[in-house]
């Protein structure tokens, strides 16, 4: 079974079953561009179609709509928003992008960004066909190892745009240390978010005080910084029809690799993924005592974009390692 491209937003990444938003299931045919319509204006000039046959809609996530224009030149996957300015999809082309360079796993290549003539905007990028599993965990463990190796920064930590995480602003500012770089603008920002939200100031001031004290936890490694995908979830990987994995709606950055694996909780990574992760990036010291600590900024923007349901795991968390490190 071929299942078609699907953009779900990383705004549904809770483990429980995404709340899915469905269009008005209309087939419509389109014989021509139309002035006040810059998608299809793009289609069939860059695009290189010279007839839209059909526009149909796909179920996505809550944040965009999603539909394939089927072509003489194939199909296009486009994404839209009514009520957002193109920024928010600047981000995902440029990461896309960034990963798209890497000639290692495959993403959606992305194809145009730009704003709605009624207001919001749109990203064009290329249709996949979806095969009928999420592949094989090897594979998927190796090649997003081969990304992480060949994605590298010369400016740091950080990326050239911020993007979002869900929906949740995502500060990406250039920074050469990564631990004042991930306490700052991830764990420190959520926690900042926390406190304005729902002025919960016992984790805020819990976090605050892992901030100032979570070095050690990256004492005797080399933190380089790579590409990464930012929200990877299951509902972020998939697979093309010939097997080969797949990874989408990214939230993209340089950063540790480590960082990679915060949503493992909800992504389904099994050993043989990380057996085959780690022969190409092998595994440095105190990588288990590390593990939570990336998990911790997932939970935050659970607390922030979910609510209260996800502030137990979060304190957990924090409790555990101002424990470990007497902080």
């Amino acid at each position: 079974m071929v299942v078609s491209y699907i953009g779900i937003s990383s705004l549904n990444c809770s483990c429980f079953p995404p709340r899915l938003c469905f269009a008005k299931r209309k087939q419509s045919a389109v014989s021509a561009a139309m002035s006040d319509d810059p998608i299809s204006d793009w289609i069939l000039s860059e695009g290189n179609a010279t007839q839209i046959t059909r526009t149909s809609p796909i179920g996505g996530g809550c944040i965009n709509n999603a539909r394939r224009y089927d072509t003489d030149a194939g199909s296009f996957f486009v994404k839209t928003n009514r009520g957002i300015g193109p920024s928010m999809f600047e981000g995902e082309a440029l990461g896309l992008g960034a990963m798209y360079e890497t000639r290692t796993i495959r993403v959606p290549r992305p194809f145009k960004v730009g704003p709605l003539p009624t207001g919001g905007s749109y990203i064009i990028m290329e249709f996949i066909n979806f095969g009928a599993s999420r592949g094989n965990q090897s594979v998927l463990g190796r090649k997003l190892a081969e990304m992480h190796k060949a994605g590298k920064s010369e400016q740091g930590f950080g990326f050239d745009v911020d993007n979002t995480i869900g929906s949740t602003p995502q500060i990406n500012s250039w920074t050469s240390d990564w631990i004042e770089f991930y306490g700052k603008h991830r764990l420190g920002y959520q926690l900042k978010l926390i406190l304005d939200q729902y002025g919960d100031s016992t984790i805020y001031q819990k976090g605050k005080r892992l901030v100032k004290n979570m070095a050690p936890l990256f004492q005797n490694i080399v933190i380089e910084p790579c590409l990464l995908h930012g929200d990877l979830w299951s509902g972020n990987i998939s697979s093309d029809k010939n097997g080969e994995p797949v990874i989408l709606d990214p939230a993209c950055y340089y950063g540790h690799n480590e960082a990679e694996f915060g949503m493992s909780w909800c992504a389904g990574f099994g050993g043989s993924f990380y057996n085959a992760y780690f022969e190409v990036m092998p595994k440095q010291p105190g990588f288990e005592k590390r593990r939570e600590i990336y998990l911790l900024y997932h939970y935050l923007n659970h607390y922030n974009l979910f609510g209260s349901s996800y502030r137990s795991s979060a304190m957990s968390i924090i409790d555990d390692y101002l424990l470990m490190l007497g902080a």
